[in-house]
C-alpha cells in the first residue's frame, strides 16, 4: 500500500529552524568544506533547540493513538553526513516520529515543496522563503535571535496571525500606503461586505482549522490548538476581516485589534508557539517576547 501526506498537516522546516546552528552557519558560509567536518566530528553532539523546536514538539504530540494527523519534515541545505546529526539531534530532543528529510547540500531546496503539500515552510534563509512565497507556499523566515516559547500551555499549540499581506492580501493596505488611514477606513467601510482575497497564509490557516475540528472528533492525547489573528486594524474595519473569516468558514479563537499599538506585549499574553507579520517592525517587536518569523509578502516588503 502506497504512503501518503494527504489529510495531515505538512510542516516543512530547515535544520536551522529546527536546531541551534548558528556557529556552524558562520562556517559554512565561510567554507562548506570545513562546516562538513564540523558537523562530522559533532555527529554525537546533540544540538541545542532552534526557535522553532518547541512548536515542532507540540505538533508532533498531536499523532496519537496510531493516528497521524502533522507531518514535519526535514528540508534543508545541509549535507546528507550533517542530516545525520539533524536526525540524532532529533531523537535526542525527543522527537522520535520526526522520520522524514530531504538535504541538498546547497542546492535550493524549496521545489520539494510540491511533493510534500507543504502547508507551512519554516527556514532561516530568506531567499528560500521568498522563493517558496512565490510558488504559493505560506512560508516565513525565522528569527532564530527570537525568545523562546513559553512554557504556560503545554498540551496547546497556539498560533498568531497578522491579517493584511499575511492571513489576507495587501489590498487594504496598498489603500493606506498611498492614501493614508483615513482613506484606509473609509475604503474598508465601503467594502466591508466584500471578503478580502486571500493572503499567503490562508492555506496555512485553513488546515489549522481541519486540525482543529479532527482534533475535537477524536483522541488527540489531551493536545489542542489556539489560533489568534493579531492586527494593527481597528474598529471600523475590524469588520471586514471577521467577515471574510466568516466567508471562509474558518474561526479564530482571538482576534486582536489593536489600532497601532506594539503587538509585542499583546503576543506575550498570548504566549504563542510562533507568529507570522509581513511587517519587519511588527517581527522584531514580537521576537523579544515569542518565536516570530517574517512572511516577506505584500506591498510594505517591496521597498526592502
Amino acid at each position: 500500500m502506497s504512503v501518503s501526506l494527504q489529510d495531515q498537516l505538512v510542516v516543512a522546516i530547515s535544520s536551522r529552524a529546527l536546531f541551534n546552528f548558528e556557529e556552524e552557519n558562520q562556517l559554512f558560509d565561510q567554507d562548506p568544506g570545513a562546516y562538513v567536518q564540523l558537523q562530522r566530528q559533532r555527529l554525537d553532539v546533540p544540538a541545542a533547540p532552534g526557535v522553532a523546536l518547541p512548536l515542532v514538539r507540540k505538533l508532533l504530540a498531536f499523532n496519537h493513538s496510531g493516528k497521524r494527523r502533522v507531518e514535519v519534515v526535514v528540508l534543508s541545505r545541509n549535507d546528507p553526513v550533517s542530516g545525520m546529526r539533524v536526525f540524532r539531534s532529533a531523537r535526542a530532543h525527543g522527537l522520535d516520529t520526526l522520520q522524514r528529510g530531504v538535504f541538498t547540500q546547497g542546492r535550493d531546496p524549496f521545489g520539494y515543496l510540491r511533493p510534500l503539500g507543504a502547508h507551512l515552510f519554516l527556514s532561516a534563509n530568506e531567499a528560500d522563503v521568498t522563493e517558496a512565497l512565490g510558488l504559493g507556499y505560506p512560508a516565513a523566515r525565522v528569527l532564530t535571535e527570537s525568545a523562546g516559547a513559553s512554557n504556560a500551555h503545554p498540551h496547546e499549540v497556539r498560533i498568531a496571525f497578522d491579517g493584511d499581506a499575511v492571513l489576507f492580501s495587501d489590498e487594504a493596505e496598498r489603500v493606506y500606503q498611498a492614501q493614508g488611514l483615513d482613506a484606509f477606513l473609509r475604503h474598508e467601510v465601503d467594502h466591508v461586505a466584500q471578503p478580502l482575497p486571500d493572503g499567503p497564509f490562508k492555506p496555512l490557516l485553513a488546515a489549522l482549522h481541519r486540525l482543529q475540528k479532527a482534533v475535537q472528533a477524536g483522541d488527540t492525547g489531551g493536545m489542542h490548538l489556539r489560533t489568534a489573528l493579531v492586527t494593527a486594524r481597528s474598529a471600523p474595519a475590524h469588520e471586514r476581516a471577521i467577515r471574510t473569516l466568516m466567508d471562509w468558514q474558518i474561526e479564530v479563537d482571538e482576534a486582536m485589534f489593536l489600532g497601532g499599538l506594539p503587538k509585542g506585549e499583546f503576543l506575550r499574553e498570548f504566549a504563542p508557539d510562533f507568529f507570522f507579520d509581513d511587517q519587519t517592525g511588527h517581527v522584531q517587536s514580537a521576537s523579544a517576547h515569542v518565536p516570530a518569523g517574517h512572511v516577506r509578502s505584500g506591498i510594505a516588503n517591496t521597498r526592502t
